[in-house]
């Protein structure tokens, strides 16, 4: 049998499971809950009523920028060639290159955290897609990340622009910033992510295609919202 620690009871304890909350009321249990060693991550949650396999799944996905950014320092990687790589190290790219740069990816050095590429690059990144793909690392059109402007990726991903899309499992999961951050920067990030969510209804679902939400911490358990709040 699990033991359980004191922190966890005191977490469990802090509030009603079988209750739903507003966004401002979850944020606010989770704001209180016993203190870890590190920062945690505030997450969003959200569990859809879509069939993975089906082919209107994969719309549910989409970038939104966090007003108040995410917290972390983002490592991104810039695939280009020729006056572009200028224009990407000044925008504060972390590691810049072409051939060389897939050469390391494929000897095992994967120290980042997004990766940018300009359309001319990705018929060389193709080798890449196995081991980019099932990370979430692979440059992508629809994120954003295939761009010939890199210098605009760029800072958008450094100021918190973010990925969301939906699992195996047909769910959502993406992070809305720090639990040092305020209360209020917590609860506009994690509104325009929701709004996101809900607004990437795919066609021809009849009903809503969000069953659930829920707010949690990297150490705590999860705390349902009141959906109907973003409705």
């Amino acid at each position: 049998m699990t033991k359980i620690s004191k922190r966890m009871k005191a977490v469990n304890a802090s509030f009603d499971k079988t209750k739903i909350y507003s966004l401002k009321e979850a944020i606010a249990i989770v704001k209180k809950s016993p203190k870890t060693k590190f920062d945690e991550t505030l997450e969003v949650s959200a569990k859809l009523n879509v069939d993975p396999k089906q082919a209107a799944s994969s719309s549910i996905r989409g970038t939104v920028a966090l007003p108040n950014g995410t917290g972390k320092k983002v490592r991104v990687i810039v695939f280009c060639k020729g006056e572009e790589e200028k224009k990407a190290r000044e925008a504060g790219a972390d590691f810049v290159g072409a051939e060389d740069l897939a050469a390391k990816i494929s000897a095992g050095w994967l120290d980042f955290d997004v990766a940018i590429a300009t359309p001319d690059m990705m018929k060389d990144l193709a080798k890449l897609g196995k081991i980019l793909g099932p990370r979430g690392l692979m440059p992508n059109p629809k994120s954003g990340t295939v761009t010939p402007d890199t210098a605009r990726a760029i800072k958008e991903v450094k100021a918190g622009k973010i990925e969301f899309k939906m699992d195996k499992q047909a769910g959502v999961h993406a992070p809305v910033g720090k639990m040092s951050f305020t209360e209020e920067a917590l609860f506009s990030n994690a509104h325009v992510l929701i709004d996101a969510i809900m607004s990437s209804n795919p066609a021809g679902l009849k009903g809503h295609h969000v069953k659930s939400l829920y707010l949690s911490s990297t150490m705590g358990p999860g705390v349902k919202l009141d959906i109907t709040e973003f409705r």
